[in-house]
């Protein structure tokens, strides 16, 4: 008989201390918003609320998603709306205090008001007051309007380090009911729900499940793959710092379903506030029944344990993190035989992403019917993106599959500014340059394979029209170059001959035929790699050489970069028939190479010019052109 009475405390509790009756105010505590001031703001309200003796809950939580207006605050009143204010300083933490002690909360940076929560786990609605709502609302916010949350659904509500509000929440309920499943029948309904791996390669979750249950060895693993290396993505840092257990519990129901007793998680050391969360999770888990001996009565026995990964980018490839996890240098190794059959220590072993993982509890609890209604046919569910570069509003966006490209960049990301939208990059340093043209392509893993990217783990990285997309191709290639493991020939010699290329390029030192080798080059590295990241590497290359290939020719032909990042191959000078005289670029010059008086043209001296950008960053009406350099 399951033990499903360890539950009803937890969530007795966990509701008090989320909707505690009195005034409360949370502090968005994750990464991002500690960078940008947080801890300031959280310790203003403490001592605030210490020293006046004010019958205030000051809590903390997770990222609420949209980083570019972190820190993020809310305010909850008894019977009425949740308030939540963005960029949060310490003279808006007095001005809140002012406010709960008054009943008129400010307007100040008021982001939006929330008047039920909802959970996709349950399906459920919990209403904060009876009031009728009144704008703004913040699920009408263009960066909310458009998400569904399922992986990030108590990211920024719950505070990360309490058990309690996650049960609250729902929380290990899938648990219970996963418990009183035949494993097949777990299998079977999470292959239903169509999940695929959110990690990048979107294999099917459930067959690989299945193909390790099938398995007749033993013992065997289950690992989560929390090693993020993508530059601009923190999707799983996010998830790890708001809301563990849901990563928790779904490898405990993934344990079960595929007979492992020993799970671990992978976990970058890069994330100190990420890695001593989900550590504090896996001890409240123990204490309260859901890890160890005997799990809620049924007789299952599983342990978690974290390992910390030492930066290498490698190692996001399951087979170089099972090296690593047993204490050898993380190289990647051929398969077949694959983890499923000879995994870790020659084990059957099943290794999902962080983002896989906190999907699970879902699909059990609420169904695949549920589940399988959003995305495509073919790419089931919700995926979360860190959605980055010259965007107005980067943060962690989560959304439907089939999605569009234009939807998340220009409505919930508000669009890139002055500057129109060249490319956007998907799927981190092994993803490939979409144009903007294609934004309209919807976001699933064989439109974006088709278009010559991938889905990746979530990186998303807008660009706009000061972006050189050869240089990007540099850029994303001097990443994987010197994140190669150097095991195999191809990835470790081709890499490198097709960097050099790329930086004849945009030196403006190469010919023709260099481009025609360059482009061989990526396809012999790109079909004869051992592991992903040197199948992938090429990706940015050849995705820029299909879209913008006149870019790359005029870099060789003319000598000229018309985005203005090649230093040797542009110079910068002023269009006096759009300059208005404001100075702005005359201010940030730090050569003094612009002069003029104020209200008049103002002229560039080429010589003393260093093309640092920072004008042509900062004028207002593009007066600052890109030319040719003068040789």
């Amino acid at each position: 008989m399951i033990e499903q009475t360890k539950l009803e405390p937890l969530i007795q509790q966990g509701l008090q201390t989320l909707y505690p009756g009195k005034p409360k105010v949370a502090v968005g505590m994750a990464t991002c918003g500690r960078a940008s001031g947080a801890a300031e703001v959280y310790e203003t309200f403490i001592q605030e609320v210490r020293a006046k003796e004010l019958d205030v809950v000051v809590a903390r939580t997770g990222c609420l998603g949209f980083c570019q207006q972190e820190p993020l605050v809310s305010v909850q009143l008894p019977g009425g709306p949740r308030y939540t204010y963005a960029r949060a300083d310490q003279r808006l933490a007095l001005q809140l205090l002012e406010g709960i002690a008054t009943g008129n909360l400010p307007n100040r940076h008021l982001l939006g008001k929330t008047y039920a929560d909802e959970n996709p786990l349950t399906g459920e609605t919990f209403k904060l007051t009876q009031q009728e709502p009144t704008p703004p609302l913040l699920q009408d916010h263009p960066f909310y309007s458009s998400q569904v949350k399922i992986a990030t659904r108590n990211c920024g509500l719950i505070d990360p380090g309490s058990i309690a509000e996650y049960a609250a929440r729902g929380g290990y309920q899938a648990l219970v009911k996963a418990l009183q499943m035949e494993p097949e029948a777990i299998i079977a309904e999470v292959t239903k729900s169509g999940l695929r791996g959110r990690g990048g390669a979107g294999f099917p979750t459930g067959r690989k499940w299945a193909l390790t249950r099938q398995n007749p060895n033993s013992p065997k693993y289950i690992i989560c793959n929390a090693d993020e290396g993508d530059p601009g993505a923190y999707m799983d840092r996010s998830i790890l710092e708001g809301d563990p257990h849901t990563v928790i519990e779904g490898m405990i129901i993934g344990a079960y379903a595929i007979g492992a007793e020993t799970g671990i998680i992978y976990v970058r050391a890069e994330y100190p506030l990420a890695v001593a969360t989900i550590q504090e999770a896996i001890e409240q888990a123990e204490a309260a029944g859901f890890l160890g001996e005997n799990i809620l009565g049924s007789g299952f026995n599983f342990r978690l344990k974290v390992v910390k990964g030492q930066g290498a980018f490698v190692c996001g490839e399951e087979t170089a993190l099972i090296a690593s996890i047993e204490g050898k240098m993380g190289e990647p190794r051929p398969r077949p035989p694959y983890p499923a059959e000879e995994g870790l220590w020659g084990r059957p072993t099943c290794t999902n992403n962080v983002e896989t993982w906190a999907n699970i509890p879902v699909i059990i609890h609420r169904g695949t019917d549920w589940f399988s209604t959003l995305g495509t046919e073919t790419s089931r569910g919700t995926k979360v993106f860190a959605l980055v570069g010259n965007i107005k509003n980067n943060g962690l966006v989560e959304v439907p599959m089939g999605t569009s490209l234009r939807q998340i960049i220009e409505v919930i990301g508000g669009g890139s500014g002055k500057f129109g939208i060249k490319a956007v990059q998907t799927g981190g340093p092994s993803g490939g340059c979409i144009p903007a043209e294609k934004l309209d392509l919807p976001v699933d893993y064989e439109a974006l394979t088709q278009a010559g990217s991938i889905m990746g783990s979530g990186g998303m990285v807008v660009m706009d029209e000061r972006t050189c997309m050869v240089d990007v191709a540099r850029y994303f290639l001097t990443f994987t170059q010197d994140e190669s493991c150097g095991k195999c020939l191809p990835c470790r010699e081709g890499t490198s001959k097709m960097l050099a290329i790329l930086t004849k390029i945009c030196e403006g030192k190469a010919e023709m035929e260099d481009l025609e080798e360059l482009e061989e080059l990526a396809w012999a590295v790109k079909e004869a790699s051992l592991c992903g990241l040197g199948q992938t590497a090429p990706n940015p290359v050849l995705s820029t050489l299909k879209y913008f290939r006149r870019e790359y020719e005029t870099h060789i032909k003319d000598r000229f970069c018309p985005a203005g990042v090649c230093r040797e191959l542009f110079q910068l000078t002023i269009d006096p028939e759009q300059c208005t005289g404001c100075s702005r670029c005359k201010d940030v010059c730090p050569q003094g190479a612009i002069t003029g008086e104020k209200g008049e043209p103002h002229q560039l001296d080429p010589d003393k010019c260093i093309r640092c950008r920072s004008c042509l960053d900062v004028c207002r009406n593009r007066a600052i052109k890109v030319i040719p350099r003068r040789r």
